[in-house]
């Protein structure tokens, strides 16, 4: 089931590590890149459950595209422990056009394939998607 626009189909890898993610909270967060050769999205790194968000922006490379989960834990005003499962697609400045158009085109049959995404944040550098931006959209 390839996606019309850009061919990219979605290994099962991926719907499986987010629904473990999701569930089990077994991974603090996933980074999926596009395999060209086999024309579809494959999960490329799992971050484990005591990983910061550091280590989770450090594995993004500067130069490529990516698309990513985040589970976000924060405390409320009223002192409630909460989560929120952000999806990053990230899309740095300096990387190949035709890696951007393919992420562009492939990125919203991706995310119809991972259900329980509460916000998206798209990024083209690193201050986009930095800790302040992170807990001002989970609240």
């Amino acid at each position: 089931m390839a996606n019309a626009a850009s061919g990219m189909a979605v290994d099962d890898d991926c719907k499986l590590k987010f629904l473990e993610l999701k569930a089990k909270r077994t991974h603090r967060f996933i980074v999926f890149k596009i395999d060209e050769k086999l024309k579809q999205v494959v999960v490329e790194k799992l971050g484990e459950p005591t990983m910061s968000y550091e280590d989770f922006t450090a594995s993004l490379p500067a130069d490529e595209c990516r698309y990513a989960i985040y589970d976000f834990d924060f405390v409320t005003e009223e002192n409630c422990q909460k989560s929120k499962i952000f999806f990053i697609a990230w899309s740095p400045d300096i990387a190949r056009v035709r890696s951007k158009m393919l992420y562009a085109s492939s990125k919203d049959r991706f995310k119809r394939e991972l259900d329980g995404i509460q916000v998206e944040l798209q990024a083209t550098d690193p201050t986009e998607m930095d800790i302040d931006v992170i807990r001002g959209r989970a609240n």
